[in-house]
């Protein structure tokens, strides 16, 4: 699968999934007054963001046909 997201959406979704895992585990450890049910929802959350942001490649975008790399001269992605 081709690379389809750029570099200030990894920077984003590097973001949003460090504050989700960071609510995660303020959530597990009762720091938050969150339902029980969201720990785990924030964490996969949280995992899918950085997973997205360190691969480069999102496949709802995938699915709609969204891509957030620049175009470049040569670059085969």
């Amino acid at each position: 699968m081709n690379q389809n997201v750029g570099s200030t959406d990894k920077r984003v979704r590097t973001a949003l999934g460090a504050v989700l895992g960071i609510a995660s585990l303020a959530t597990l450890g009762g720091a938050v007054p969150l339902p029980a049910l969201a720990a785990p929802v924030l964490g996969i959350a949280a995992l899918l963001m950085l997973g997205t942001a360190a691969t480069g490649t999102c496949g709802l975008y995938a699915l709609l046909g969204v891509d957030t790399c620049p175009a470049s001269a040569g670059d085969s992605r």
